[in-house]
């Protein structure tokens, strides 16, 4: 395979003196499967928006078949034959599948839009390249796997030949990826080369040809992936030994923390998003709920967390009915909650990481003088043993933290969460979108608060971390609880998938004698 693309001595210097990319060598191949890999704030997000027009780099070149780009937007790339396709879906929920394809583009007849045509272009991308699609359907109304080949139909539509794809596995069943994986073999077969961005090694080494590892801003180095194994990429991203698979003892449950019964919820579409769910978790275990994306379960843990109240149903927490407790008088009962979405309810983004450190107990009488003035010297000792604890990559606890990248802002979440005085942890995707050497700190962290005596209800879209994880599996599809898993050792993957999909369920009378046991 002849080289594509090249990328020479790229540097991104940000305002302020922060290095992101320092003289940065990357190249692909034509019609090949390139993973690029690193621990959170290695750089790569900043390469891959440099590639993609999104920003223009400090110094370097970019080469595209040995002509130079000069590129200043998206568009620009879109226009080299460069498409990215985001961890985070940017699609209109309330168009058509085939609206959002053409959205930019529109296919225009007698100055009006051909709606018709579209569709039909649509079926045509669609069976091209075996990526089946319904043009007609509304987003809001298909699955996750769907929307991540509307995604992808979007960068084909405007002729991508280079597909960047940042995460595309986070939130697909062991099925889905499977499928998704032969779409990109077929993609690859037909001439396009694919960036491949991901943290699941296991992926990479199923799917990708070769590897580029970053670390600290700089290439370490590139390699065939039959020439690593995983313990060797985790140990050049992260510089040691990375354990990912957890040890722990049995749970030993004690009380009743958090009791739903009963609980329903019907969303601002008039979709029933929970259906009569009811669960238990108690002091010493960690339960986990798995599902494909939404499926209820973001809509449950927003509903124990206060920020939706249910329609039917009681949420309880140390015997205290919380239905219309606001968030904050639910926290101080005991309760502390990673969310699913770190950017929009996890931190301030405008403020500093100290701020959002002690966002949750800024009122505390640790941190106040004389009950009144907030204790500066507390705050900043607390802060800076935090940036410590959790390895934070950032210049200063003053900074702004929509300054750093998702994983680092993600450590700050879960230091603040993991440290909050609470009984029940709520965590909402804990690993999504950080490095393995911060999987592996988070995942033990988990276990150790569980064997300190706390209640954990976990959600992951990583089926093999709310796995091993979890003491007890709650499985949902389409708002219900469709499984009851009592000893997660007792489910492999793929019947969890089954279970996801809908395609296996347990009777009402099972998982009422399963939550009993």
């Amino acid at each position: 395979m002849t080289e594509l693309l090249r990328m020479e001595k790229i540097t991104k210097i940000y305002p302020g003196g922060v290095v992101a990319n320092y003289q940065v060598d990357f190249s692909v191949r034509e019609g090949e499967i390139h993973a690029l890999i690193g621990e959170n704030g290695a750089g790569k997000s900043t390469l891959m928006k440099t590639l993609f027009g999104m920003q223009k780099q400090t110094e370097g070149s970019i080469y595209l078949r040995d002509e130079e780009l000069h590129m200043n937007s998206s568009q620009d790339a879109l226009t080299h034959g460069i498409g990215m396709v985001h961890q985070h879906f940017m699609l209109v929920p309330s168009l058509t599948v085939a609206d959002n394809i053409v959205l930019g583009s529109e296919i225009k007849k007698g100055g009006f839009l051909d709606k018709g045509k579209a569709v039909k272009l649509v079926e045509e991308l669609s069976e091209k390249y075996n990526l089946p699609v319904n043009p007609k359907s509304k987003i809001m109304d298909i699955s996750v796997s769907n929307k991540q080949k509307v995604e992808i139909l979007k960068a084909l539509y405007r002729g991508a030949k280079i597909l960047i794809l940042d995460e595309p596995t986070a939130v697909l069943t062991p099925q889905e990826i499977e499928e998704l994986f032969e779409q990109l073999k077929l993609l690859k077969e037909s001439g396009h080369t694919i960036i491949f961005i991901s943290h699941k090694l296991h992926e990479i080494k199923k799917l990708c040809d070769r590897l580029t590892i970053m670390r600290d801003g700089l290439s370490v180095g590139v390699y065939n992936v039959d020439d690593v194994s995983e313990d060797d990429i985790s140990r050049l991203m992260v510089g040691r030994d990375v354990q990912l698979d957890i040890d722990k003892v049995p749970a030993n449950p004690k009380e009743t923390l958090l009791d739903v019964e009963n609980v329903s919820y019907i969303d601002e579409f008039g979709k029933t998003a929970v259906k009569d769910v009811s669960f238990t978790v108690r002091r010493g275990e960690i339960v986990g709920i798995a599902g494909v994306e939404g499926n209820g379960q973001s809509e449950i843990i927003e509903i124990v967390t206060g920020l939706r109240k249910p329609n039917i149903g009681e949420v309880k927490l140390k015997n205290q009915l919380i239905n219309k407790m606001s968030v904050k008088e639910i926290r101080d009962l005991g309760l502390s909650h990673v969310p699913e979405d770190r950017m929009h309810t996890g931190i301030a983004p405008d403020m500093s990481v100290e701020e959002n450190f002690i966002s949750e107990r800024y009122d505390s009488k640790e941190l106040t003088k004389n009950r009144i003035f907030l204790d500066t010297a507390r705050i900043n000792e607390i802060s800076n043993q935090l940036i410590k604890d959790f390895n934070v990559k950032t210049d200063s606890e003053k900074s702004q933290i929509k300054g750093l990248s998702g994983g680092n802002i993600q450590k700050v979440v879960v230091g603040r969460e993991f440290t909050a005085d609470s009984d029940l942890l709520v965590i909402n995707q804990p690993t999504r979108g950080i490095d393995v050497g911060a999987i592996e700190f988070i995942r033990k962290k988990i276990v150790a608060m569980r064997d300190s005596g706390r209640g954990i209800l976990l959600v992951s879209a990583d089926l093999n971390e709310v796995m091993s994880l979890s003491d007890s599996l709650i499985v949902m599809n389409q708002g219900e609880i469709v499984g009851y898993i009592p000893d997660s050792k007792d489910v492999t993957e793929e019947e969890l998938g089954l279970y996801m999909l809908g395609v296996k369920r347990q009777t009402e009378e099972e998982i009422r004698r399963a939550v009993n046991e």
